[in-house]
């Protein structure tokens, strides 16, 4: 089912707009519509666009965004060390019976998940999660059955409303899994424009994603998930133009190579024409993001919006890994590829270099300490042309 509204449909209900306002999104005309899609099975109704609130570290976005009629936010337990959970606490506590607030945990035992998630709903200051994620369960194996455990605990208890797990890795092998199971409640996974098929890329106007993920999405949504995706701008459109110069490049240069203006939304949009995905949640830092990225639900997807994301695929689809698996996720050396090419991506594609230099140094020493300069090839054959080497070089050269 799906439902559009629109801002006086919000005002009625008791959602005012913030003192200050926000500018109309589109035209001009002061209307800001809010396309609303129901969540799988659990009976939550979303706003299509929902609020990713790892990088976010401004309170007034994520309160501005809840009273405009944004529905659910996302954090998780290591964000920011865990003061991303006591942030997004502190601006929805008055608004939570309203709003839909998940997070998640990668604790791999049933004791450090339900200590983890004690810990949140202290944080975040509220006596349950609507959703909680077992977080970054990339390969079937590791969404255990004490983990599941844990969950039916936690639910019993009044903890969570519904059970949910992430995937960032071999997504459509865990979707099916969990579709099979029957276990989960909600899936978090990754889904972008740079999983369309090369066929359709090279031969074809048509928007067609990669058919694995696709139809793992549409398996997964008929069994009854709730389908929520993430890392839709496929690494990042950039916006670094603002300045951290850490990176050790020229920030005009580094712009113009991951993106340009248009992307995010029409990457936002793109994820979105996929009818079986249920809502996107999106990292917004500022308001100008926020009021960028709400047009994603009143435009509809376009030829313009299919010629910047070609445009983009194109300068991004030898750096991006699409996590789809192929090289089983190690090196030989045993450096784990699609991660550190990911932490690469917050550095240079969200602009937040702390984060992604964190994540590395979590890596274990041994893996930390090798470099590729030291191979005299790499081991990886990338089937989507990603220059690994390259890729994972800069990574050890900017974050190790």
């Amino acid at each position: 089912m799906r439902q559009s509204s629109s801002r006086r449909g919000f005002l009625a209900a008791g959602l005012a707009l913030p003192g200050a306002g926000l500018a109309a999104p589109q035209g001009g005309t002061g209307e800001i519509k809010l396309e609303h899609r129901e969540l799988g099975k659990t009976g939550l109704k979303v706003t299509s666009l929902s609020f990713g609130c790892m990088t976010t570290s401004d309170a007034s976005v994520i309160e501005n965004a809840a009273d405009i009629g944004i529905v659910h936010f996302d954090t998780a337990r290591l964000y920011q060390n865990g003061n991303n959970e006591r942030m997004v606490g502190a601006a929805l506590k008055s608004r939570r019976q309203k709003v839909i607030i998940s997070s998640k945990s990668l604790g791999k035992t049933q004791q450090q998940a339900l200590a983890d998630l004690d810990t949140s709903l202290r944080e975040l200051g509220t006596d349950y999660l609507d959703i909680w994620y077992l977080h970054m369960k990339n390969d079937p194996a590791e969404v255990t059955d004490e983990l599941l455990e844990a969950q039916r605990i936690a639910k019993k208890a009044g903890k969570i409303r519904f059970a949910g797990v992430s995937t960032h890795f071999n997504m459509d092998r865990v979707l099916r899994y969990l579709a099979g199971q029957g276990q989960t409640d909600v899936a978090l996974a990754t889904y972008n424009f740079a999983m369309r098929s090369v066929a359709a890329d090279m031969n074809t106007n048509t928007t067609a994603p990669r058919t694995d993920m696709a139809s793992a999405i549409s398996e997964a949504r008929k069994s009854g998930m709730g389908i929520v995706v993430m890392k839709v701008m496929a690494g990042g459109a950039t916006r670094v133009q603002r300045g951290d110069r850490l990176y050790g490049a020229d920030p005009q240069a580094l712009a113009k190579r991951l993106g340009q203006p248009g992307v995010p939304v029409a990457a936002i949009k793109w994820a979105l024409q996929n009818k079986s995905v249920d809502t996107a949640i999106v990292c917004m830092t500022d308001h100008d993001q926020l009021q960028e990225n709400l047009r994603a639900m009143a435009e509809p997807y376009t030829r313009k919006d299919e010629a910047l994301l070609a445009e983009q695929l194109a300068r991004i689809g030898d750096s991006y890994c699409r996590m789809c698996g192929a090289c089983n996720g190690v090196c030989v050396k045993g450096v784990p590829v699609p991660d550190v090419l990911r932490y690469l991506s917050y550095a240079e594609g969200y602009g937040q270099f702390a984060m992604a230099r964190e994540r590395f140094l979590e890596l274990p020493e041994e893996v930390r300490s090798i470099r590729c300069a030291d191979c005299a090839a790499c081991s990886v054959n990338c089937p989507n042309g990603v220059r690994v080497r390259r890729g994972v070089g800069r990574a050890q050269e900017l974050l190790a």
